[in-house]
């Protein structure tokens, strides 16, 4: 029997009364066949497409995954088509990983389905939902252009002193900017079925972030939500610091973590 050259690619898991709509889906992922649905039981579809091994298989993949840009175009691709199916009226949305692939329909239909019980509490917790992500960090001290040339110390002690007072400077306004973000993110919690700091990714640079948090909003709760955020953001500016706020997006921090099969 001849090997398969494909693979089966797993979008989201939709709760629809009926086989969802495809009329302006995205084209999904690169390379990839278009979106379509396959029943799991009574009113869960599996969103698949299904993807060539030559781009997608273990051994392909795994290089392509050291290419930032390749990554980031696949995720936006995701994204795009979980998104849609997130807008459909009378939807509720489990998204996956990214790169969660099966060899066949079928075994994706078995493997998913053992952990349908999961998936139906994250539903239930997410219903009538929508994610919020915010992020603060603290604003870039001036420029050395705009505060003006400077001047030479004095003596090795006017050195040190000058030193001292620009590392202290440094530690205030980054404790003014860590108060200011968990004030931040204890008021819009309260907007929030539920909140979640996310884990603070290495970046480059010296002004990583002092907040990341995902937030569960109500769609009723959407404008005082919104309207506190606003709040928030001034009031962090006023502390030295950035708030941005993005989304609604599908509930990706809110449901159980589902592992990319073998």
């Amino acid at each position: 029997m001849a090997k398969s050259s494909t693979a089966l690619y797993l979008y989201c898991v939709v709760r629809a009364p009926r086989r969802p709509g495809f009329a302006r889906v995205p084209r999904g992922l690169r390379e990839a066949a278009a979106p379509e649905a396959h029943r799991l039981a009574a009113s869960l579809w599996l969103i698949t497409a299904t993807v060539p091994l030559a781009v997608y298989g273990p051994a392909a993949l795994e290089p392509r995954l050291r290419d930032l840009d390749w990554v980031a175009e696949a995720a936006v691709a995701h994204e795009s088509v979980v998104e849609y199916f997130t807008r459909a009226r009378g939807t509720i949305v489990i998204p996956m990983k990214l790169f969660t692939m099966f060899s066949s329909l079928e075994k994706a239909i078995v493997e998913v389905g053992e952990g349908r019980a999961e998936i139906e509490r994250a539903m239930k917790r997410i219903a009538g939902s929508e994610e919020w992500g915010v992020r603060v960090a603290r604003l870039p001290a001036a420029s050395a252009v705009a505060r003006g040339p400077a001047q030479r110390p004095a003596s090795g002690a006017a050195f040190l002193a000058a030193r001292k007072d620009a590392r202290d400077a440094t530690a205030l306004a980054r404790a003014s900017a860590v108060a200011a973000a968990e004030k931040a993110f204890i008021r819009l919690g309260r907007y929030a079925r539920e909140a979640r700091r996310r884990e603070r990714r290495p970046e480059p640079g010296t002004n990583p972030p002092v907040l990341e948090a995902a937030f569960l909003v109500k769609s009723a709760a959407r404008a005082r939500f919104k309207a506190e955020a606003r709040r928030q953001a001034a009031a962090c500016a006023s502390a030295g610091a950035e708030m941005t706020l993005t989304g609604p997006w599908p509930a990706y921090n809110f449901v159980a973590s589902q592992e990319t099969p073998s």
